[in-house]
């Protein structure tokens, strides 16, 4: 009866443990030393295997080490910014910061171990550059675009943007809503990064983006041209009783700051969204698409 109980209970009858040991009946066959560990390794089970780290994004834009950022200069690829080692100011490294700084560009002074960590502890050899994912334009490109498009002139302008995915979106938003170009500052603001480029979703290849010293001189600069510049901020006009039918430059400020007293104070009006719910502030890029929306919206009434 009790060898009949274990036929039943193993499903085909008595298992010895293994071939020289006789085993009670029913005991499982037993694994070896190496084999025990495989069937009992947690890295074997499925539940506790952990995802694979995302392998380290590679920044396409930057050049790394004296002859390659003086192609990079002689090629005439605009650059973002230039980081120079201290204490590595002679030589070459003079001649390249002469060049960088007759172009305009950007120059910081940093420690070795901030350029290692930029690099990947590449051989940078004192300096590291940042070119830009696309080449600047001008204010003039974006007229000329406008007056392809027999349109009155919609220009952009970001005070301060640091995050390139929110960069990347406004950009995003601007070309779709039919905006003629972006105005970015050169300083304490992100430039036209891969990051950048991707967050974009291609629009960097069809918007000019114009990068300048001062955003302040730029508002003066579309003033001279005709422009009506205009604040997204507190405080303001609801945007949709605001006209932005002319040429209409609308400023945007940065994530945290917004725009700074000396911007505003340049604008000619101050545009603004009423808010209703507890949360009194939009991302910049929602913000624009507002704004650029109903900027869209007027331009289209304006053509019928």
């Amino acid at each position: 009866m009790a060898y009949e109980k274990n036929r039943q209970k193993n499903g085909g009858g008595f298992r010895p443990r293994n071939a020289r040991q006789g085993g009670r009946p029913g005991a499982r066959p037993f694994a070896g030393r190496g084999e025990a560990k495989r069937a009992f390794d947690p890295a074997e089970r499925r539940d506790d295997r952990r995802p694979e780290a995302p392998e380290k994004e590679i920044n396409e834009n930057m050049v790394v080490g004296r002859n390659a950022v003086r192609e990079l200069l002689a090629g005439g690829r605009d650059v973002d910014k230039i980081y120079i080692q201290k204490g590595e100011l002679e030589g070459s490294i003079l001649q390249l910061i002469g060049e960088a700084s007759a172009r305009k560009i950007p120059i910081a002074e940093v420690e070795r171990a901030k350029l290692d960590q930029m690099s990947g502890f590449a051989r940078h050899q004192g300096i590291v550059a940042f070119a830009a994912e696309q080449n600047y334009k001008t204010v003039d490109d974006m007229l000329s675009l406008a007056a392809e498009r027999g349109e009155a002139p919609l220009v952009v302008l970001a005070d301060g943007i640091l995050d390139p995915q929110n960069l990347g979106s406004l950009i995003r938003v601007a070309e779709c809503t039919g905006a003629h170009g972006l105005i970015i500052p050169k300083r304490r603001a992100v430039g036209l990064t891969a990051l950048v480029g991707r967050a974009s979703a291609g629009a960097i290849e069809y918007l000019p983006v114009a990068r300048v010293t001062n955003i302040t001189t730029a508002i003066e600069d579309l003033k001279e041209r005709g422009f009506w510049i205009f604040a997204a901020d507190m405080d303001g006009t609801p945007y949709y009783q605001t006209d932005f039918s002319g040429p209409a430059a609308i400023v945007l400020g940065s994530e945290g700051e917004g725009i700074s007293r000396l911007v505003r104070e340049k604008c000619d009006f101050v545009t603004s969204i009423p808010l209703h719910g507890q949360v009194q502030s939009m991302n910049v890029s929602t913000a624009a698409a507002v704004i650029l929306a109903e900027a869209a919206r007027q331009r289209d009434l304006k053509k019928e």
